[in-house]
């Protein structure tokens, strides 16, 4: 399940049109942040991992999101950092333990042709990506033009990922419709732990735990707006979270509405992942959002390598080598790669 996506197709729900995009789009902007990429540039989202890439060209890709053994011609590399990688090179990742979803950005983006002014891929609708469906063994992958400016070797200040483990809480803001739920429907839905079923996707997260009461006994309501991070509670009072591919009208009354910056969290809870909710104001939420929009920001990009120049030769180099993690990483005129080093002695 590896699919080409931007942050979506917008402009177009009035005509029953899917927005899809990214499910995680904070590992979606740091990847393209990291790559000189603009944010709506285009990346691969993988699910679970177990994918292989090969470049035809020289390029400097980045991986974000879900957790997992990465490797450029088998020697590990790091989430959230940059690499300058060379014609021939393959980029392996493996199954993912923490998280859901991978990203790849690869500098220029993925050059397709968009369709409703994206190239996301909606499955459901057969539209966007490579012929509207999933990557399979064997295609081949057109990138743009890179910026003669991106950089390799650049990590995120303070970037915190989002496959944080197995236990979340979620900040809502209630309603619009929670004037049909019970004092006690909202009570439920504030002070229960709801588990993911594995009866979810990209359109949403079904969510087992208590029964959500409504006034009336019913939770039908005639047909209106959905939007990224609905909750919606269906006949069974079982919260459904709606993401990415949700629908674009829905009939389910909408006890509350899914803070936007803990949307990528969603997107990377799997079967099994333990939620609870907090209210909080539609100002608070706007708050943090305006927050983490000062996180994107190119200003706060680092290197991760500090450089040194040496003269070998009569002619002017310059190097650098740095550890990350469990990987390690050599910086050879402004370009960085991952390396392996088995033993080191210094000098003397």
């Amino acid at each position: 399940m590896t699919l080409v996506q931007d942050r979506g197709r917008f402009g177009f729900q009035q005509l029953g049109v899917s927005v899809s995009g990214a499910v995680d789009i904070d590992a979606l902007d740091t990847a393209n942040l990291l790559v000189g990429n603009d944010s709506n540039a285009a990346c691969l989202e993988v699910m679970l991992g177990g994918l292989e890439i090969e470049f035809s060209n020289a390029v400097v890709i980045a991986v974000t999101g879900a957790e997992s053994d990465l490797t450029i011609d088998d020697v590990p590399i790091s989430l959230g950092v940059s690499y300058f990688v060379h014609a021939g090179a393959r980029l392996e990742l493996g199954l993912v333990n923490n998280g859901l979803r991978a990203y790849i950005a690869v500098g220029g983006g993925i050059e397709i042709a968009p369709v409703l002014g994206s190239r996301s891929t909606h499955l459901a609708s057969g539209i966007g990506g490579i012929d509207g469906r999933a990557l399979i063994t064997g295609d081949v992958i057109y990138l743009g033009q890179s910026s003669d400016a991106v950089a390799s070797g650049l990590l995120l200040e303070d970037d915190s990922p989002t496959s944080s483990g197995s236990e979340i809480n979620v900040r809502i803001v209630l309603g619009p419709q929670d004037d049909e739920f019970s004092d006690s429907g909202i009570a439920s839905l504030l002070n229960s732990t709801y588990t993911v079923s594995d009866q979810s996707n990209r359109q949403g997260l079904r969510l087992d735990g208590p029964v959500i009461e409504s006034k009336s006994g019913r939770y039908d309501i005639v047909s209106d707006a959905v939007v990224n991070g609905s909750i919606q509670v269906p006949g069974d009072g079982k919260p459904i979270i709606l993401l990415a591919d949700r629908q674009t009208t829905g009939g389910y009354a909408k006890i509350a509405t899914v803070a936007t910056v803990d949307l990528p969290r969603l997107g990377q809870a799997g079967p099994g992942t333990k939620i609870t909710f907090s209210a909080i104001t539609i100002e608070e939420s706007q708050e943090l959002l305006a927050v983490r929009s000062e996180r994107f920001n190119p200003k706060n990009l680092v290197s991760i390598v500090e450089k040194i120049s040496l003269k070998v030769d009569g002619d002017d180099i310059v190097v650098g080598v740095a550890d990350n993690g469990s990987s390690a990483l050599a910086a050879v005129e402004g370009n960085t790669y991952p390396v392996s080093v088995e033993e080191y002695t210094p000098a003397g």
